[in-house]
């Protein structure tokens, strides 16, 4: 253990001054600006507005969205409810369009719209707005005459002028990356800056304020409790209100958004609504998997909630995920909580049998950058998680293509550093449709065109994706001595929250620590539990190694350097940190 190993990871030292704190007494002042410093926050001003999150921060003029078209989406909303018009909301099948939709839904419904869901199949009608779905649509209700988007659209050029052609308008409400041609929709209504369900509850924000003379009857359900009707009584109002923010939590850190900007103040505000949510659906969710709502954070939201809502749309029909959110009825929310937990486990076991075969195929990939496996065998509700597998083990852009007899669909995730959806689209010849994000995408091929396109990715990979793309860093904030693991410590720390995308949990390193204990815990024994003690201090604190490779050959006595991030653990009532440990090396 002379290098950085536990991870097969290259650690780099983010922040470049202060690298350690060195003075005897802990400065949490000091260490609140340097990580934020390492966050790109260097103002007072800037740290201000990070530390004091508000509601009223939140403007949508602040989203790039494009006034012209958010007026006429209005006026059109506007005059869909005075002629009763027949209204759908067009969403997604993972856990953003599903909120997204039920945002919209319901703030249309309480406001006196003859307004219906839609959320299309994946297999039968594929993703987003697609000739399919609107012929379905068009078959089962005949007077359809507004269809409007939550979490897909940009890229739906096809579909918008077959809609057209059935005198139906559509309103595009997205957030993934556009291609060079703009749907010519009636209006778009369009940000990169938040999710697919944060468009919607802006916009939502928008309609409830606006000049809609109609009787408002009460939503089907409220984060608040509150009605839409009762918001519409201040016509002055400024301050968004934290109906719906629940479900934009949900989605912003399901869709992996970076927690910052207004993201960041979603998240927050929507994760104390979440604590409260008067959702029957979610109170069930949060029954069937156990989850305590005072501790809900986003690692509960992206590793427990959020996979539940999203099993549906991969295995069977989305539209019981948004059953659950949008229910008023216990007993119902209660079954479908169930089913969706059901569908989640076969889910997770789906996976794995697909990463392993997919692992198996990739050790044998001749593209010495960029893993592309593909077999009949792969279900295209679980592709997008094995790429995210590969990506993860390998450090590799990965690319997990479901083949079918006609056509077949690919999921894609990347590494750090390289845009995948501008990737893919360089071998846009080869492809009936693409879309996605930076970091994950997903695309159609005509099967017969695979090899052609293996070909070309080969191609593409030697050329755009260089070797430092392919390093994968552990970012250290600064060196701490244990001394300084404190309760207070972590007091200041939690003052960044919440974490995820672009705001990362910060990560310390102490050197010079002496492994006094150590036994494998967990199920299947998978994790190592250490306890850790600092030579200088005397002081002893725990610490966990997930998923621990045997190989490394650990043992008590040894001397070490520690990469870790801090965590809390409660136990009747008493507090206690330990060590999340990333990395380790002999010292």
């Amino acid at each position: 253990m002379k290098k950085w190993d536990l991870l097969n990871k290259k650690s780099s030292l983010r922040q470049t001054q202060d690298k350690k704190i060195k003075s005897k007494k802990l400065d949490t002042d000091k260490l609140v600006r340097i990580l934020l410093k390492n966050r790109g926050i260097k103002t007072k001003k800037e740290a201000q507005e990070f530390l004091s999150l508000k509601l009223e921060s939140l403007d949508i003029n602040k989203l790039g969205i494009d006034k012209k078209d958010l007026n006429k989406t209005l006026k059109r909303i506007k005059t869909a409810i005075e002629k009763k018009e027949q209204i759908i909301i067009f969403g997604d099948y993972d856990a953003d369009g599903i909120c997204g939709t039920a945002i919209l839904w319901e703030t249309l419904h309480s406001l006196g719209a003859n307004v219906l869901p839609y959320i299309p199949n994946r297999i039968e009608e594929g993703y987003g707005l697609s000739l399919a779905g609107i012929s379905n649509l068009k078959n089962k209700i005949s007077n359809i005459k507004l269809v409007i988007t939550v979490d897909n659209g940009i890229v739906a050029n096809d579909a918008v002028e077959f809609a057209k052609s059935l005198d139906i308008d559509v309103i595009i409400t997205d957030h993934h990356v556009p291609s060079k041609t703009l749907p010519k929709a009636f209006a778009i209504v369009h940000s990169t800056k938040v999710c697919g369900a944060g468009v919607a509850w802006f916009l939502s924000q928008e309609i409830v304020r606006g000049p809609v003379s109609l009787h408002p009857r009460p939503t089907s359900s409220s984060a608040s409790g509150r009605t839409a009707g009762a918001r519409r009584g201040s016509p002055a109002l400024t301050t968004p209100h934290p109906d719906h923010l629940d479900l934009v939590a949900i989605a912003t850190v399901a869709d992996l958004v970076p927690l910052v900007g207004p993201n960041r103040i979603l998240v927050k505000f929507g994760l104390e609504e979440l604590k409260n949510t008067k959702r029957v659906g979610l109170q069930a969710l949060y029954d069937e998997a156990r989850i305590e709502r005072d501790n809900i954070d986003t690692y509960t939201i992206g590793h427990i909630v959020a996979p539940r809502l999203n099993a549906m749309g991969r295995l069977e029909e989305a539209m019981d995920s948004l059953r659950l959110i949008c229910t008023r009825d216990k007993k119902r929310a209660n079954v479908l909580a169930k089913k969706l937990g059901e569908i989640n486990r076969v889910r997770q076991r789906l996976t794995i049998d697909t990463f392993i075969h997919a692992r198996e195929r990739a050790n044998k990939n001749t593209l010495k950058k960029l893993l592309f496996v593909y077999h009949e065998s792969y279900e295209q509700g679980v592709i997008g998680l094995v790429a995210g597998r590969l990506t993860e083990e390998y450090y590799l852009p990965s690319i997990v293509l479901s083949k079918g007899e006609k056509f077949s669909k690919a999921s894609a995730r990347s590494v750090s550093g390289l845009n995948i959806i501008e990737f893919i689209r360089e071998a846009g010849e080869f492809l009936v449709d693409a879309g996605g994000h930076p970091m994950a995408a997903g695309f159609t091929i005509e099967t017969t065109k695979i090899p052609l396109l293996e070909k070309k990715f080969e191609e593409l990979s030697r050329r755009l994706i260089s070797d430092d793309h392919l390093v994968r860093r552990l970012k250290i904030d600064c060196e701490l001595p244990v001394s300084y693991l404190t309760l207070e410590l972590f007091d200041s720390i939690s003052k960044l929250e919440p974490f995820g995308m672009k705001n990362p949990t910060p990560v310390f390193l102490s050197k010079g620590l002496e492994i006094t204990d150590m036994r494998l815990v967990g199920i299947d024994a998978k994790h190592l539990k250490l306890k850790i003690k600092d030579q200088i201090s005397n002081l002893t604190i725990d610490g966990i190694i997930f998923n621990y490779d045997s190989s490394i050959g650990l043992k008590i006595g040894d001397k070490v350097d520690v990469v870790y991030s801090i965590e809390m653990n409660e136990w009747n009532g008493n507090k206690k940190l330990e060590l999340k440990i990333k990395d380790i090396k002999s010292s």
